[in-house]
């Protein structure tokens, strides 16, 4: 897994940055606690990962 920026993910998902940050939601608490900053653009491998599990994004 790479460090991808958030509309790069989107992309991926076939979705706005703003809908892939609402799909997020469930999973606020996980995603700090492994350090995911709200206002961050680029999200490190272990966020993507933990992401495109999560939303089943393939990547």
């Amino acid at each position: 897994m790479k460090a991808m920026a958030k509309h790069e993910l989107a992309e991926c998902a076939g979705v706005s940055v703003k809908t892939l940050m609402n799909w997020c939601r469930p999973y606020r608490e996980e995603l700090e606690a492994l350090g995911m900053q709200p206002n961050a653009k680029k999200l490190p491998p272990h966020i993507v990962a933990f992401l495109s599990d999560k939303l089943c994004i393939d990547l």
